[in-house]
This record gives structure tokens, C-alpha cells and sequence, in this order.
């Protein structure tokens, strides 16, 4: 199946809140024509009828407002990835200096600078990739205003607040034999089983550590290490063998059926994700708006 065009995307997207695919060509400065052609296009390569056409008009069919709403999802998101890659290149400039561990920087701070941005045009903010240890210790020693890392231990010298809940998973590839079993796979299995994970320095990594531990066991020696939640995911898929990784960077490639999740009994992957800046000091400014869309959107999810 060919991917459709961003385009196109947005022009579906229009047809659904206009009503009609002469004013969402109107708003695109596209001839009525051109989009008529362009969304043939887009249902010959989803195999699906989007538009009915009539003499009366043209109206998206169920499957055209189903899709339509999963493009808006796609526009934002890509929305986000836009903000979040001008934060990155405008780093060294900085007026509003940020950290954020691997997990929350690929999947949820994007889209807290995206509104952040939306809010204050003109601001310039830098954000480090890193782990979280290291994006700790950039807020500790003040190279950074505001950090966010998934390290479930204690953090002194920090204060910090919660911005959002996350669940760790083990998953598989579908053809691993985990992928077929009809039990969870029990704590004492998986402490046994070399498992493909994060570099030490993790909060991921941690999670895992920490969470077998209290489960009374300990993690086996890595598989192997790789240094992000994609990569981790990537290589699960190849064959490499099993990993346990955030909830958020899964998503896609279980609906696709390309990792297959498996349940673990006795063993509690639940974990917090927080914001952390220098004890004693009080945010203000950009850093406190951050913050504060961070716990508004952590409450809507």
C-alpha cells in the first residue's frame, strides 16, 4: 500500500470540517478539480471509498470520516515532530534550556513545546536528547531549566514534580514462542531470559532493574544494549530476542502486528515520569509554562 501524501491528508481533513470539497479547496487555493483528483488518488491507494459523490454534493462516506480523523491525528503529531525538531536546532540560542530522557523526548515533550510555541511564538528554546541520568544531573548542576527523566529512584538535589504515568511491556516478535503462550510469563522467567535493553543510565533500564528486584529477583545479563526505545524495538522485531519497553513506544508496531505484548505476572512495570529543576529554586517564566502544560496534558490523557 503506497502512503498518502501529507496533502492530501490535509485536504481530507478540511473536506470533513467544511462539509464540501469545493470550500476545502478554496481554503487550500487548489482548484475544486485538483482536489477531486487527489482524493481518487488517496482512495485508490487505501482501497477504500472516501467520498460520495452525487449530483447533490459530495460527503465523506463512514470510512472517509473515520480516516479523516486519523489524519488529524497524523497532521498533529507531525505538528509536534516540526516543533520539537526547531527546538533542537535552535539549542545553542536558547532562551529556555531543556533536557529530556530518550522515551519522553521521542513521545511526549514534542508536543509540550508545540503548544508551548503556539503560546509564545517567538520563543527560543534548546532541548537536549539524553538519558535520564544525564538529563538529571544537566538540571542539578543548572546547564538546563527544566528537565524530564524516567529514573523511579530517589533524586537529591532536585525538585521535581510528576507529568505523567507510563507502563513498561515485555514484547516479542509474533513468531517467539512467548507470543503463543496461554500463561503470563512469571517473574522467575523472565529473570532468567537475557533480554535486549536500554544503556545503564536508563530510567527504562532502572525501571526494569528495580521492578524485578522487588518482584525477588534479579535482571539476567543483557542480550544486548542499545541507546533508545526505537532502536530497543527495532531489534525485538528482527529476532533479537525479547525487551521490556515503554508502553508509548509500541503502539504502532503492535496494531501492525509486528511485536506482540506479553503479559508477566508478579512483576508491577508501572512508573512515573517528572519534571526535575534544582532544589530551591523557583521556576518561572517559560519553565513554569512548560511545566504546567505537561501536568494539564498528563490529566487528559
Amino acid at each position: 500500500m503506497t502512503t498518502p501524501d501529507l496533502d492530501s491528508l490535509r485536504l481530507l481533513v478540511l473536506v470533513d470540517e467544511l462539509g464540501s470539497i469545493g470550500q476545502a479547496a478554496a481554503s487550500l487555493g487548489i482548484a475544486q478539480p485538483s482536489a477531486s483528483k487527489r482524493l481518487s488518488t488517496v482512495e485508490r491507494r487505501l482501497g477504500l471509498v472516501l467520498v460520495d459523490r452525487t449530483r447533490r454534493g459530495s460527503a465523506l462516506t463512514p470510512d472517509g470520516r473515520v480516516i479523516a480523523g486519523w489524519a488529524h491525528r497524523v497532521l498533529s503529531e507531525l505538528d509536534g515532530l516540526l516543533d520539537g525538531a526547531e527546538a533542537l536546532r535552535t539549542q545553542h540560542e536558547a532562551h529556555l534550556r531543556v533536557a529530556a530522557s530518550m522515551t519522553l523526548a521521542e513521545y511526549l515533550v514534542p508536543g509540550w513545546i508545540g503548544e508551548l510555541k503556539r503560546g509564545d511564538p517567538g520563543l527560543y528554546l534548546g532541548l537536549e536528547v539524553t538519558n535520564s541520568d544525564q538529563a538529571a544531573e544537566l538540571a542539578r548542576e543548572g546547564k538546563v531549566d527544566l528537565g524530564f527523566v524516567e529514573s523511579p529512584g530517589s533524586l537529591p538535589g532536585l525538585s521535581s514534580r510528576r507529568v505523567a504515568t507510563d507502563h513498561l511491556v515485555l514484547v516479542v516478535p509474533a513468531n517467539h514462542p512467548w507470543a503463543r503462550k496461554r500463561r503470563p510469563v512469571t517473574a522467575a522467567e523472565l529473570a532468567i531470559t537475557p533480554l535486549v535493553v536500554r544503556e545503564p543510565g536508563s530510567g527504562t533500564r532502572e525501571t526494569v532493574d528495580t521492578a524485578l528486584r522487588k518482584a525477588g529477583v534479579g535482571p539476567a545479563k543483557p542480550l544486548l544494549e542499545l541507546g533508545s526505545a526505537s532502536a530497543v524495538g527495532n531489534a525485538v522485531i528482527a529476532g533479537a530476542g525479547p525487551a521490556v519497553i515503554s508502553e508509548l513506544a509500541i503502539v504502532r508496531d503492535v496494531a501492525e502486528g509486528r511485536l506482540v505484548p506479553v503479559p508477566v505476572d508478579g512483576v508491577d512495570f508501572g512508573r512515573e515520569l517528572r519534571a526535575v529543576w534544582p532544589a530551591g529554586r523557583r521556576l518561572a517564566g517559560p519553565a513554569a509554562e512548560l511545566l504546567s502544560i505537561a501536568v494539564r496534558n498528563a490529566k487528559s490523557r
